[in-house]
């Protein structure tokens, strides 16, 4: 009977267990649709500004430009995108590995502007990087509120060559399924274009404008990944929610199956020995 009652509470566990991993795959999955929305929402705008910038990086005064400048990196700036909160399988650990990834690699002292509290968390046990400032990604909406101070942020020490480099780590949203960790390099910006550079006019500088598109568009490089991080967070913890679920329902049909063969043998026991001491009355009486 012990064993019996030890299997039942088992069962109640893992059943409570399920009913509270199912309501978080819900909550995540009608979270995930409007961070879905939201990250597929500037795309177009963000196509629009890189059109932009190519065009004026065909600009001589391209070679001029600060944010352009390429020079030895000896220190360098990480901005790292995680999670606020845990239960989310692999999400985090795999961008702490592009992170370590990109660290071996590149193997120059680094500082970080870390967003979402598993990021810091990660950053203060690290050895081989420093943080300079912290945010959490869930406090209030992903919008220019959060990415215009760190990017501010970044820019200004690159600026001032505190940081010879400034790279981007977070996951990029491909879909529910997938969600890829990358790390990509913000600044210095290179001039990528078809067009041959020319000294053509424009208004009012060529200075001026390369310092607003240049600002926007990485504006909108950093926001992306915010949003892009956002959905690629909840999308795994749908499915981290979704696959304990599974499992917990297994579980308890396995524990379901034990229980009934246990309680199958124990009345087999008890009727065992019903029979066994009604047959030794049965001889007793007989004797006597």
């Amino acid at each position: 009977m012990a064993a019996l009652q030890g299997i039942k509470r088992r069962i109640r566990s893992v059943t409570s267990t399920r009913q509270i991993t199912k309501a978080m795959q819900l909550v995540a999955a009608s979270k995930l649709r409007r961070a879905q929305e939201a990250a597929t929402g500037p795309q177009a705008y963000i196509e629009a500004a890189r059109e932009v910038l190519v065009r004026l990086s065909g600009h001589a005064e391209t070679q001029r430009h600060p944010l352009y400048q390429v020079r030895p990196v000896k220190q360098a700036l990480a901005i790292v995108i995680a999670g606020d909160r845990g239960m989310a399988g692999a999400y985090n650990s795999n961008i702490f590995k592009a992170l370590g990834r990109h660290l071996h690699e590149v193997n120059v002292p680094h500082q970080a502007i870390c967003i979402g509290r598993h990021a810091t968390l990660h950053v203060a046990r690290a050895s081989d990087i420093d943080e300079l400032a912290a945010y959490h990604i869930d406090s209030g909406d992903a919008d220019t509120a959060l990415a215009q101070p760190v990017l501010q942020e970044a820019l200004d020490l690159f600026r001032r060559g505190e940081v010879d480099a400034v790279y981007l780590v977070s996951t990029r949203f491909h879909s529910t399924i997938k969600q890829e960790a990358s790390v990509r390099q913000l600044l210095p910006l290179t001039g990528r274009t078809d067009e041959p550079q020319t000294d053509r006019e424009l208004e009012p500088s060529a200075e001026e404008l390369l310092d607003v598109a240049t600002t926007r568009l990485l504006e909108a490089e950093v926001l992306q990944a915010i949003l892009e991080a956002r959905a690629s967070e909840q999308a795994a913890r749908m499915m981290a929610m979704m696959n304990a679920t599974d499992n917990a329902k297994e579980l308890i049909e396995d524990l379901t199956l034990t229980y009934n063969d246990a309680r199958q043998a124990a009345i087999t026991q008890e009727l065992a020995e019903i029979s066994g001491g009604a047959e030794a009355i049965s001889q007793s009486g007989n004797g006597a």
